[in-house]
């Protein structure tokens, strides 16, 4: 590993660090350490990343901002790459957008909607990356990244790069073919964007912002919806109806505002989550016949 990690930083990848707390990379502030942690600087840092971690046989995972991800309290094996500042870049031409992987969702929706662009204001909410919102199909207020995606490059498990259009991306509710069928993590997003009203495109994104802020526990450690909705189900009703809101195992709580988020209360760790998640699967299976499934991202070394 010491030869892996001298040839990284021989090669300016960007920032090379080991042993870094997943803690510190993850809305949830849980999860252990990742044995080499890389942060590339650049498009072309991250290519050489893959180079050499396909040359040493090392094994690597990719995370973007952690808002959907609980890592285990083992933390993660080979080399951890996060998307971040390296790939923030973005292009609009007319109503089409080009934006790097790393980019904030957030504050993408935000700068767009000044600009008088429509399509993206579901995303004014969701603290997340644009390349982990591709890889997930992340949506809200009955819209997701499938609806305005034209095309994704993406970057295989194998190192290849590649561009997949929406229908070789294969979204569905929550999901896409990157996250089983064709592992691999998003680089890059063009989006169709369309011409609108900046002051009505900026009132849908506060009222979905306001909704959001007097519905869901962002202001504690979290990682987002737990779980998948059991359509025509939701599972947050059925939590709620279960009388769960508020159940605490360790220092995982689930929320007193939303019954499908699962809070920090202080000291949680992955092992009380994932309790927890298991608790409230069972309660809702034995009380309804409803298998629930988890939409957040699980991943790590396994105790």
């Amino acid at each position: 590993m010491e030869t892996f990690i001298k040839e990284l930083q021989q090669a300016n990848v960007g920032k090379v660090t080991e042993l870094e707390p997943l803690s510190k990379h993850t809305t949830m502030k849980i999860g252990g350490p990742a044995d080499v942690f890389v942060q590339p600087g650049s498009l072309d840092g991250l290519k050489k990343t893959i180079e050499l971690v396909k040359k040493h046989g090392i094994s690597w995972t990719a995370i973007g901002r952690g808002s959907n991800l609980l890592v285990s309290d083992e933390g993660i094996e080979g080399v951890v790459i996060k998307l971040g500042d390296g790939l923030d870049h973005m292009e609009i031409s007319g109503n089409v957008l080009t934006v790097g992987g790393g980019y904030s969702l957030i504050k993408l929706s935000t700068i767009i909607s000044k600009k008088g662009l429509s399509g993206l204001e579901f995303a004014s909410g969701i603290p997340g990356s644009v390349g982990g919102a591709v890889y997930m199909n992340a949506g809200a207020h009955r819209s997701d990244m499938s609806s305005i995606l034209l095309k994704a490059l993406v970057l295989f498990e194998d190192g290849e790069i590649q561009w997949l259009s929406n229908e070789e991306m294969e979204f569905s509710y929550r999901t896409s073919v990157l996250q089983k069928k064709r592992p691999g993590i998003c680089l890059e997003a063009v989006l169709q964007l369309q011409e609108g009203t900046k002051e009505e495109i900026v009132g849908v994104m506060q009222k979905n912002k306001d909704y959001r802020r007097e519905t869901q526990p962002w202001s504690h450690p979290c990682a987002g919806s737990i779980f998948r909705n059991p359509l025509p189900d939701y599972a947050g009703q059925l939590v709620e109806k279960a009388g769960l809101k508020g159940y605490q195992i360790g220092g995982a709580r689930i929320s007193d505002m939303h019954g499908n988020f699962i809070v920090n209360a202080g000291g949680g760790t992955a092992r009380d989550v994932l309790e927890l998640i298991e608790f409230v699967k069972g309660t809702i299976r034995e009380k309804y016949g409803v298998e629930l499934e988890t939409e957040v991202e699980i991943m790590g070394r396994k105790r």
